[in-house]
């Protein structure tokens, strides 16, 4: 792969997806969580087995692919109660101070995967899956934003649950804490629209989409924020894009400080975790937030994943939802 395709810096990413959506020049765009670094591929430099994509149904699958078995996720280390515990009070006395309202305390978990993360993407179902080999595979089910004729929408997913649950649906859309934390994410992600676009305004509130997989079905909660861009957006991806991140449903509200807060309790850097991918076809944009996301380290894999705190937030259902959010949904 070309150099050229990884860029650093934050000014550089913006002047580059600028250049790119001012020709009309389709390409992928993988971005991580503080816009620090990125990765552009337009669509004559696709055609490798580097990375690989699938964006609700486009991708750069080649027709041949060798044979892999489906993934299994043997079994997971994760962090003790009590050190979670720690990070999770941290979080509430900020709270209570008043520096933060909603904050996503992540985690990385070691995990032993009987399988290879290339079977992982293939096998995995999610409308959003990237694969950068040797590094990281997503299959997230998070839409970051789309531009679709001119008009950009976000989807943030805030609220999970086991959708085996008698009565699960009822039980995420009632419950206090789950409310609190998707009104405050709505009014973020409707405030950092409306640095970009005009008429802002949430046309879907907390409706529910359902994740399958083998082991356990999850109910997740999101809705629907839409705004009007300028007839010249295609001249401004980069300026568009780039404010917007780290993307609202990852980090808290208000969105700067909860960052250095959780900068300061996590005990790991993001990186590509939680930053955003997506396809521009040289008119219309789809993007995806990347959570549910393995990476590969020297010292084996990680599985990252968390959830968001409130001040109605219980240590104990927030841990256990870090933990339930760490599966492969295979096809």
């Amino acid at each position: 792969m070309n150099r050229t395709s990884f860029i650093n810096g934050k000014t550089s990413i913006i002047k580059k997806m600028n250049e790119h959506g001012a020709r009309r020049e389709p390409f992928l765009f993988i971005v991580d969580y503080l816009a620090e670094n990125a990765i552009l591929l337009t669509s004559t430099e696709q055609d490798t087995k580097n990375i690989l994509y699938s964006i609700q149904g486009r991708n750069n699958i080649p027709n041949s692919m060798p044979q892999f078995k489906k993934p299994v996720i043997k079994e997971i280390f994760p962090t003790d109660f009590e050190n979670y515990k720690r990070q999770f009070e941290h979080i509430q006395s900020e709270i209570r101070a008043g520096n933060s309202y909603l904050a996503n305390l992540t985690c990385a978990t070691p995990i032993s995967l009987d399988g290879m993360l290339t079977s992982v993407f293939l096998s995995a179902r999610a409308k959003y899956k990237l694969l950068v080999e040797d590094s990281f595979v997503v299959f997230s089910p998070e839409t970051f934003v789309t531009i679709q004729d001119g008009m950009i929408s976000s989807h943030p997913m805030k609220g999970t649950i086991d959708a085996s649950i008698p009565g699960a649906r009822e039980i995420i859309l009632n419950d206090m804490k789950e409310t609190a934390e998707h009104y405050t994410i709505v009014d973020l992600i409707r405030n950092d629209l409306s640095m970009v676009a005009k008429n802002v305004r949430v046309n879907r509130f907390r409706y529910i989409e359902e994740v399958r997989s083998p082991e356990r079905n999850l109910f997740q909660v999101s809705s629907e924020i839409t705004g009007r861009l300028t007839d010249d957006y295609h001249h401004q991806l980069g300026e568009i894009l780039v404010p917007l991140l780290p993307p609202g449903s990852v980090t808290g509200a208000p969105k700067k400080k909860t960052v250095e807060i959780l900068d300061a309790v996590e005990s790991y850097r993001r990186g590509f975790y939680c930053g955003v991918f997506g396809y521009f076809d040289g008119n219309n944009l789809d993007s995806a937030v990347s959570i549910r996301f393995i990476e590969k380290t020297a010292d084996g894999y990680l599985y990252k994943s968390g959830g968001g705190i409130t001040m109605y937030s219980n240590a104990e259902s927030e841990y256990q939802e870090m933990l339930d959010k760490i599966y492969v949904p295979v096809t």
